[in-house]
């Protein structure tokens, strides 16, 4: 028996902004190159078909072509939801579909139903658990046959959290086998399990504090096809997360993506290797001066990379990502992280105390660039605060007439008794506003 272990498409997922479905399309045409040159018997997708509950209908298109296409190259597919998937839309027509050999299993009354595959060794029964979020399932998942449920739970004490929740289910599939008389089996499951690695990519699937598994729950299973985290995992010969297969964040670009091709024989689990999935464009991420990320030799494969930059420079360099995008041309994230750097400990307030509006506006531009504004941008920025003065004049609303309206800028307890006194209600002061560049874009009317 052949299994191709597969997760997180993310279909309709771009990086940074960058149009991915060119690449996403690569991967999904590889994987109908390799069940038909391995004669793989199953595809097994383990949750995050989508990258969100209501995806593009672009991407809506290329997971049925490709659905479509791997049960025409030979192989049935099993695919269970995942935390971005919506089950209810991904398993649509779940039940018409099993007919023709791909199995969609998203709902958590249909955990302990099987899908029947069938070799030399017999009948192996593959388990299909999709994403369960704990609160939205522990009251309808089912019972084991044999109601020996796991921690001492019972029918009117649902166990909580993914551990909770996940023990009663693999409970059921035990009961399922047993009653089977399956000496092999295989399950899908979506979740994070003690001992994986998490990237900047995936989503938190934490209750209360605690979003993983233990790994002892699969102990049973001959091999168990894990989806949720991206990097591609071994946990143990029979555990494994086969990983995005594109990376899906530059806390992903050393990893090797792929697919995991799984045998198994009468007396279970044989041999694993992975296929690696297509590079559509590597990442490189990348740190250093300005001048010298444009120079050195050392950067050259990443010119054709999606690249991510964090600038050391001790000043904010002007034109930076002009600058960069000349050498690479796919750059994607532009960050500064100036050498010896230190926080201002002082408050956004005390900072400004004092300070007229040119130099609460000169002073900010010399902390985004660590350099202090010139004499011809010191000109400019009173120019344009003189601009605004004269446009708040002539644009002001006829409520500012009224002493008991205005703009409230964090006036001291005794001017806000000295405005209520005069109108009778709790009204701002207007003398008491703060320089320009700390009043609230909203105006407040009482």
């Amino acid at each position: 028996m052949r299994l191709l272990h597969t997760s997180d498409w993310h279909l309709g997922r771009s990086l940074h902004r960058a149009d991915l479905r060119a690449a996403q399309q690569s991967f999904l045409d590889q994987l109908v190159e390799v069940v038909h040159s391995e004669r793989v018997d199953a595809v097994l997708v383990s949750g995050d078909v989508y990258d969100r509950a209501v995806p593009p209908v672009d991407a809506v298109a290329m997971c049925e072509e490709a659905l479509v296409r791997l049960r025409g190259a030979g192989a049935r597919v099993v695919v269970i939801s995942g935390n971005h998937d919506s089950a209810t839309r991904l398993g649509f027509g779940g039940r018409l579909v099993d007919a023709a050999g791909v199995h969609l299993r998203t709902r958590v009354s249909a955990v302990a139903e099987p899908v029947l595959l069938e070799d030399e060794g017999g009948v192996l029964p593959v388990y299909a658990i999709p994403y369960l979020e704990p609160e939205a399932v522990r009251h309808a998942l089912p019972l084991p046959a044999d109601a020996a449920l796991p921690s001492g739970g019972a029918p009117e004490d649902p166990p909580r959290g993914h551990e909770g929740v996940l023990s009663r289910v693999i409970a059921c599939i035990a009961a399922d086998r047993a009653e089977r008389g399956a000496h092999r089996s295989v399950v899908l499951a979506h979740g994070w399990v003690t001992g994986g690695s998490s990237t900047e990519s995936e989503r938190d699937i934490s209750v209360g504090g605690v979003g993983n598994v233990p790994a002892s729950l699969f102990s049973s299973f001959d091999y168990a096809a894990l989806g949720h985290l991206h990097g591609p995992q071994v946990l143990a010969e029979h555990l494994r997360y086969s990983g995005s297969p594109l990376p899906y964040s530059f806390s992903e670009a050393g990893h090797r993506k792929g697919s995991w091709l799984v045998e198994l024989g009468a007396g279970g689990l044989t041999r694993v290797e992975q296929v690696p999935a297509p590079v559509h464009r590597p990442l490189a991420a990348l740190r250093g001066r300005i001048d010298t990320l444009l120079t050195a030799p050392e950067h050259r494969a990443a010119e054709a990379a999606f690249v991510s930059v964090a600038l050391t420079d001790p000043a904010r360099p002007e034109a930076a990502a002009e600058r960069l995008r000349q050498r690479f041309p796919h750059l994607l994230v532009l960050s500064w992280a100036p050498e010896g750097a230190v926080d201002d400990a002082l408050s956004y307030r005390a900072r400004v105390a004092g300070r007229d509006d040119l130099s609460v506006a000169s002073g900010f531009v010399e902390h985004v660039r660590r350099s202090p504004a010139t004499d011809h941008e010191r000109l400019l920025l009173q120019e344009a605060l003189e601009a605004a003065g004269r446009a708040d004049t002539e644009t002001a609303p006829w409520y500012e007439a009224d002493p008991c309206h205005g703009i409230d800028a964090d006036a001291d307890a005794d001017a806000d008794a000295d405005a209520d006194a005069e109108c009778g209600v709790g009204g701002w002061d207007d003398e008491a506003a703060l320089p320009v560049a700390q009043v609230l874009p909203e105006r407040r009317v009482a």
